[in-house]
């Protein structure tokens, strides 16, 4: 998940301010859906004819707002004009009450801002098996379209970031700037919310991305999933998925074309930015894991060892009370389902090898029990079933937390 600045062809990625970019406007409301006196509500809008992309969960209980903006996605053929979100709750598993309640968030925004229904997608986070309250969302969609910010870059990512939290602790903001080769800039800025039920395909969050290039509805679509490949689905705080994972992504075109490598690297740089902040925001977070595996037969099985090992249970436990015991590593690296000879695996722990040739090495205890302390500990693992070049292609990594007792305690007591 690598954040370093990148060229490609004439155009240069590097860190720009958290801002939304040109084209899109952004307000948000309180309707104390949850909790009093906090905001609760966010509403992104882009220029008639912006294009757009998601991804959305694949659990079988989909909300009923990921139901709604699936069809105004298919229907729009990528384009949109609102996105409006809420959280405390996930209108999931909620019936036919829910899902009016998900369309009559749609034609609000639709009818305050004059654009077609199709046109605005919605999403919801929050507690499963409870219906939103209209009766005081409904009154505060109409201040949102009027609250929105009249600057030109805008305005800030974190009031966004913050409305839709949950159990976050801190809200997660990123963005990119892409010098293009004539002196434009293109901006991709992104915000996520996520803390408990983190796993891939989603990695339970909502994500929006955002970016004012101009861009075809297809070539976002791939820029965007190849993007959550390499960042949302290689993470994991406690391996469930879901009912309202999702990542929106949008283009205004107010900055003009692109190179689509430059950008593809800004939107991948942005979406492994938040996805790392997930992780080490999890509930009850203490320390981060970030397993990487060299030396697969394929890329496939460098990802299965990887997720296997970060996220084991007894692992991961091991890694919050910062106790050394590598053989937790090894045996779950050996029940991955990927074929290897134990006798070729290698393990070092930052940066010390502990395990190679099928034995322990006489690695300084004290020195090992330190990385094993720090507050995020770097696995590598060399499966030895390729070499060279092909070790380097053949590899992958996955990023997880420890489980600690304090996420037990939030997750126990989450609707109480």
């Amino acid at each position: 998940m690598s954040t370093s600045t990148t060229t490609a062809a004439s155009d240069a990625v590097s860190n720009a301010s958290l801002d939304w970019p040109r084209g899109f406007r952004a307000s948000v409301g309180a309707a104390a859906i949850k909790k009093a006196h906090r905001d609760d509500l966010a509403l992104l809008t882009m220029p008639s004819g912006a294009t757009a992309a998601a991804i959305f969960t694949r659990n079988l209980f989909a909300a009923a707002p990921i139901e709604v903006s699936r069809r105004h996605l298919r229907d729009s053929k990528g384009h949109a004009s609102a996105l409006i979100l809420n959280s405390g709750c996930a209108n999931a598993a909620t019936g036919p009450r829910g899902l009016a309640s998900a369309v009559e968030c749609v034609d609000l925004v639709s009818l305050a801002l004059g654009c077609a229904a199709e046109a605005v997608l919605v999403n919801s986070t929050g507690v499963i098996g409870v219906q939103l309250p209209m009766e005081r969302i409904a009154p505060e969609i109409p201040h949102m379209v009027a609250r929105l910010s009249e600057s030109a870059d805008g305005g800030p990512l974190e009031p966004f970031a913050r409305a839709i939290m949950t159990t976050d602790t801190k809200p997660k903001m990123s963005s990119r700037a892409v010098q293009c080769g004539d002196g434009r800039t293109v901006r991709v800025s992104g915000v996520a919310k996520g803390a408990g039920m983190i796993r891939p395909d989603m990695a339970t969050m909502i994500s929006v991305l955002a970016t004012d290039a101009e861009v075809d509805a297809r070539t976002l679509d791939r820029i965007l999933r190849r993007a959550a490949d390499a960042s949302y689905h290689r993470i994991s705080v406690d391996g469930d998925t879901s009912t309202n994972d999702s990542v929106f992504a949008f283009a205004s075109g107010a900055a003009g074309p692109c190179d689509e490598q430059a950008l593809a690297q800004a939107f991948r740089e942005v979406a492994c930015d938040l996805a790392r902040m997930i992780v080490c925001d999890g509930e009850g977070f203490e320390r981060s894991l970030r397993v990487r595996v060299t030396g697969a037969a394929t890329k496939a099985d460098a990802l299965k060892v990887a997720e296997t090992v970060a996220s084991s249970l007894l692992v991961r436990t091991a890694i919050t009370g910062g106790d050394p015991n590598w053989g937790r590593i090894v045996a779950a690296a050996g029940r991955a389902g990927v074929a290897f000879r134990p006798s070729d695996l290698r393990l070092t722990v930052g940066g010390i090898e502990i395990f190679a040739d099928g034995q322990p090495l006489h690695a300084d205890k004290d020195a090992v029990r330190a990385v094993f302390n720090g507050s995020h500990v770097d696995v590598e693992l060399s499966l030895g079933a390729t070499e060279g070049e092909a070790a380097e292609t053949n590899s992958d990594e996955f990023l997880s937390c420890g489980l600690t007792t304090e996420y037990v305690r939030l997750n126990a007591d989450y609707t109480t």
